[in-house]
């Protein structure tokens, strides 16, 4: 793995104090995914009317510490089969925008991927997906490394989160993805604290580091009584972004959003996120529920998308290239509900609606635990609308064809030890 020598000897080197602390364990995942596409899709051109994938994936994590000092690894193993590998390679250009594709380490400080073996429709890789050195002082936190950085308000879409958000239609939300980058937090007396953050990217075609690709923020968490707020300053990617969001309980509600402004070389873009959650008991049963708006100022103000509108706007194209931004539209609800069954298994019925198509994404999640350290995960997934909206395709670069995916299931199961 290149680049990341260098860093290695750094923790290795580490290893010489005789009182380590050490913690590990990991997880081991078996997943089965199927997509239906409809007769006017483009990826049924490529691959057929369904695409089935299986992969296996294995997760080791080492922590050490003596003092106040931590050393972090998960090492990551994805054996990979299925029609969706070989779509990744043989799908139009710009569709690869609406599936998943293999880990790259192209754009971090780190190469810490490795892909073993890629052909057809298998794939073979390993990583390091967590790779930190820590200080944890009296009032103050220091990370260097890779690793997940979370931020903003959010329960499905997340403007506030530079580094790496979920995509709002993630069904296994347990890691995000890490990045490289030097985090540090420091604590008031009053409870509010300051974190900073300083991700640093390559750049894609000269693999070079450069100041451009990098993002440096800072947020202020802060308390006053029963409302907390957040104030966010940041560039990112050479743009400038301002932000402010917070909290507060409402009659036991959780009200909570953020406010985030974004200044490109084109223009300057706002995005809106508000939700509200409740929880409460109906029959002998735990029930929470949460309803959200976003407003996205990147997204095409048409009903009708196309794919050369959304290629052909460079802020919008970035983000969604980058995956910071999954939605290509202006206005969306999102709801949710957790039903708990009993205490080992839950129903969460979900969606998201683009409401200017109108279209929407159905998600019906279950969890059920099969034992102390096994847990079965199953979704379906189901789109709604007309073609030419985002859930239901949006038009292609030929003729009376469309990027749409129909009906998905998906089901896994992990093992924790």
């Amino acid at each position: 793995m290149r680049r990341s020598a260098i860093f290695l000897l750094l923790l290795t080197s580490a290893a010489v104090a005789d009182d380590w602390r050490l913690d590990y364990g990991g997880h081991s995942k078996l997943r089965l995914t199927g997509q239906v596409y409809p007769s006017r899709s483009v990826f049924r051109d490529v691959i057929g009317e369904e695409a089935i994938d299986g992969g296996l994936s294995l997760r080791l994590k080492f922590g050490a510490g003596t003092g106040r000092w931590s050393v972090d690894a998960d090492y990551q193993l994805l054996v990979l089969h299925g029609d969706g590998i070989e779509l990744g390679s043989s799908a139009p250009p710009g569709s690869e925008l609406f599936f998943t594709t293999l880990p790259s380490d192209d754009r971090r400080l780190f190469d810490l991927t490795h892909v073993i073996d890629e052909g057809g429709k298998d794939a073979t890789l390993h990583r390091l997906d967590r790779l930190t050195v820590g200080y944890t002082g009296r009032k103050t936190v220091l990370r260097f490394g890779r690793q997940a950085l979370s931020w903003g308000n959010g329960l499905f879409y997340s403007p506030m989160d530079l580094v790496n958000p979920f995509d709002p239609a993630a069904i296994d939300t347990e890691y995000k993805t890490g990045d490289d980058l030097l985090y540090l937090q420091y604590l008031r007396d009053s409870g509010d604290d300051v974190q900073g953050a300083w991700v640093v990217r390559r750049e894609l075609a000269s693999g070079d580091v450069e100041s451009g690709e990098a993002t440096v923020a800072f947020k202020y968490h802060g308390n006053r009584g029963e409302f907390e707020y957040d104030v966010l300053v940041a560039e990112h990617y050479d743009d400038e972004v301002l932000g402010i969001g917070g909290g507060i309980s409402i009659g036991g509600a959780i009200w909570r959003g953020d406010l985030v402004a974004t200044h490109t070389d084109n223009d300057t873009a706002i995005q809106l996120v508000t939700n509200l959650s409740y929880s409460w008991i109906w029959k002998g049963r735990n029930m929470s529920g949460a309803i959200e708006y976003f407003y996205n100022g990147f997204g095409v103000s048409v009903d009708n998308y196309d794919l050369l509108s959304v290629s052909n706007d460079p802020d919008l194209f970035a983000r969604l290239q980058r995956g910071e931004l999954f939605s290509i539209g202006r206005h969306y609800l999102a709801g949710s509900i957790i039903v708990e069954v009993t205490p080992l298994w839950t129903v969460t019925p979900t969606v998201l609606t683009n409401v200017s198509d109108p279209s929407a994404l159905l998600q019906l999640v279950t969890n059920y635990s099969l034992s102390d350290n096994m847990a079965l995960l199953a979704s379906l997934n189901l789109p709604f609308g007309p073609k030419g909206s985002e859930f239901g395709g949006i038009d292609a670069a030929t003729p009376d064809r469309y990027l749409a995916g129909g009906a998905g299931l998906f089901a896994q199961i992990a093992w924790y030890f």
